[in-house]
């Protein structure tokens, strides 16, 4: 079997299946494949997933340094857009991890219509910052660590029907003020708090 060829049948696998690779496996498939297609590979699975898979028995003790993408949907009302996650229960931003190769305007834009079905153009993203560092540690039901790096990005323009995939349980509109308590990126929000407060300052200036 050539190389596009395995590339082809990994693509089939369920999420499952790809987690589950034996490493001894994925021994034989990565030693056949050039650069490019590790990448291809890598973006096939997950970055994540791909990388742990690599480590063997050491795959859920190894600290994972993850960089990502999270967007603050506004809606008309000024409400943000929370999703309830299905690994957790716990209310989390839309977003994800950066795959190789990938911008992080491609990955926010990529994430957001995978998890809630809503299109968002590059030029409608605003730019929040980059938030690292302790706070953005996430554990996982699975045992995995990870420390993210993670650029914030506001939406308040976006199309489509709000639809979610099996990564959430539930997502709804929140006012700022009446935010779930059990919340995934507390961290992240505050950044945004602090957005808007900026933002509204500079308005008051430039009257």
């Amino acid at each position: 079997m050539n190389t596009k060829n395995i590339l082809e049948e990994i693509k089939k696998l369920s999420n499952t299946e790809k987690r589950n690779l034996e490493y001894e496996k994925l021994i034989q498939i990565v030693e056949q494949l050039t650069s490019d297609e590790i990448i291809e590979l890598s973006n096939i699975i997950g970055y994540p997933v791909f990388t742990r898979l690599c480590m063997g028995v050491l795959k859920h003790k190894f600290i994972l340094l993850q960089d990502g993408a999270a967007a603050i949907i506004v809606n008309k009302q000024g409400q943000i857009l929370l999703q309830a996650r299905a690994d957790r229960d716990k209310w989390g931003l839309p977003g994800g991890c950066q795959e190789l190769g990938e911008r992080f305007e491609d990955t926010i834009i990529r994430e957001v219509k995978e998890e809630t079905n809503l299109d968002i153009n590059e030029e409608n993203l605003e730019l929040i910052g980059i938030v690292s560092g302790s706070s953005r540690r996430n554990e996982y039901p699975n045992g995995d660590v990870v420390l993210n790096n993670t650029a914030l990005y506001c939406v308040r323009n976006y199309t489509g029907t709000l639809k979610w995939d099996v990564e959430s349980k539930e997502m709804k509109f929140f006012d700022l003020e009446k935010l779930p308590e059990n919340q995934n990126d507390p961290d992240l929000i505050e950044v945004y708090r602090r957005y808007l407060n900026k933002e509204n300052k500079e308005l008051i200036k430039n009257r």
